[in-house]
């Protein structure tokens, strides 16, 4: 996104793009290889394991930016790379900064329910998403969005913002405003077993994560015996009072459909998939 909008702005030059070396590819859901756009800006094409490496900082000073984008990449910068830039490092966070600072915004969006987000740039400072504003874009988040459908919104949002801001960068106009600290909140880091589906809560909660964790991230999943089963969509069963079973047991199996018992009543797994190549059988307990 940044590097297509780069691209086509007027005043800029991109020397460096870095990006994480092949073998740590498996860290990230999301993650897009950048060569080809990087050989359209003329850019050179390096690879990144640690943001603050010897290595790194060298390469990022033999740049000699003016301004330095930190964008898709999950490290914290240290005091010395955020020196390097001559007028300042910038930074993109999917929230509404100073809510949701830290890890996993776009999971714990949908997972707190929050009926609005926003996408922030930001001057990156010392701290973990708490350097002054440099421009928002809010939207509503639909009750029944998904992790891609918010990630696609905040794809949007960057993308207008970028056509604005990149202007204002070029010409040294852009703003700053401060962060309210007092609304700050911070969000914990998520790892792939946090997908993991625990039928004893409701069917709604459980709705609720197999939307926040589904594509682009692995996916909500449970155990049929030793095989995992990955869940990518539900929707709340109609007659859920017609159903008496223990959470986790399947109770209905049709056209690709599973009926599966939470601790309100049954949910429907609509796209699912299975290790073991074959839906569970019925009256068979899933696994927390």
């Amino acid at each position: 996104m940044l590097l297509e909008e780069l691209l086509g702005a007027p005043g800029w030059q991109v020397p460096l793009v870095l990006t994480l070396p092949p073998a740590l590819h498996g860290r990230h859901s999301d993650l897009v290889d950048l060569t080809s756009l990087a050989g359209d800006l003329g850019a050179r094409l390096e690879h990144a394991a640690q943001t603050n490496s010897a290595e790194t900082l060298t390469m990022v000073r033999a740049a000699v930016p003016d301004y330095v984008f930190v964008v898709g990449w999950s490290q914290i910068v240290g005091e010395e790379f955020l020196s390097i830039a001559a007028s300042g490092t910038i930074g993109y966070h999917p929230a509404p900064l100073p809510r949701l600072r830290g890890r996993a915004a776009i999971p714990w969006t949908i997972l707190l329910g929050e009926p609005i987000s926003a996408s922030s740039l930001f001057w990156v400072g010392e701290g973990t998403d708490d350097g002054d504003i440099l421009a928002q874009k809010f939207f509503h988040v639909a009750p029944d969005a998904t992790a891609q459908q918010l990630y696609d919104q905040h794809m949007d949002a960057l993308r207008a913002m970028l056509r604005t801001c990149l202007a204002q960068l070029a010409s040294g106009t852009a703003p700053r405003e401060r962060q309210d600290t007092r609304l700050a909140t911070w969000a914990a880091r998520r790892t792939p077993a946090d997908g993991r589906i625990d039928w004893r809560a409701d069917a709604t909660r459980i709705d609720r994560l197999v939307r926040a964790v589904g594509r682009p991230y692995p996916g909500a999943f449970a155990m049929d015996g030793p095989h995992r089963l990955t869940v990518w969509s539900t929707r709340l069963c109609p007659d859920a009072w017609r159903y008496h079973a223990l959470p986790g047991q399947v109770v209905g199996i049709e056209d690709g459909l599973l009926r599966v018992m939470t601790g309100s009543g049954p949910i429907d797994l609509v796209e699912w998939e299975s290790a073991r190549g074959a839906p569970p059988k019925l009256h068979s307990i899933l696994e927390a």
